[in-house]
């Protein structure tokens, strides 16, 4: 994350009143915290900015102003969708555990369940790397064709 990103996440919370926002991933993190009275945190009354950003320790960074919380900005999650109609399968048989669970990594090439149409079961690539956030259908129900099966965060 660059100055650039930080600063468009400060512009954010200043447009939207947000008194706190976290982020952290893998080895790093950032913390941004604004004062509820509007004043600054650091001494005096000039608004204070800190960052700090030596990988892999963490990004810190303080701005002063009116507070109010609200949901920080999330990554889009991509939607795993049905490219046909048919019934949706988790697993590739009645007593097989499911292809893919929540919480799992995926590849391109990864199967995460099986459409059956005319008695052909075909299966079904996540066709993006990233990890399994939802499963959007229950087993064994009809799906359509352009309907969301999974929702998957990009890695």
């Amino acid at each position: 994350m660059d100055l650039k990103d930080i600063k468009a996440i400060i512009d954010l919370m200043k447009k939207n009143s947000v008194s706190e926002f976290e982020l952290e991933k893998q080895d790093f993190k950032i913390r941004l915290k604004r004062s509820p009275n509007g004043g600054a945190m650091a001494a005096g009354n000039e608004e204070a900015l800190a960052v700090a950003y030596v990988p892999p320790q963490p990004a810190v960074a303080v701005l002063s102003s009116a507070a109010a919380v609200l949901q920080a900005p999330t990554i889009p999650e991509l939607e795993i969708k049905s490219p046909m109609i048919g019934t949706f399968y988790r697993a590739p048989s009645p007593e097989s555990a499911p292809y893919i669970e929540v919480g799992v990594e995926v590849n391109a090439e990864t199967v995460v369940c099986i459409i059956e149409a005319m008695k052909v079961m075909n299966e079904i690539k996540a066709e993006a790397k990233g990890v399994i956030t939802q499963v959007l259908v229950e087993n064994a129900k009809p799906v359509e064709f352009g309907q969301p099966l999974f929702k998957l965060r990009p890695a």
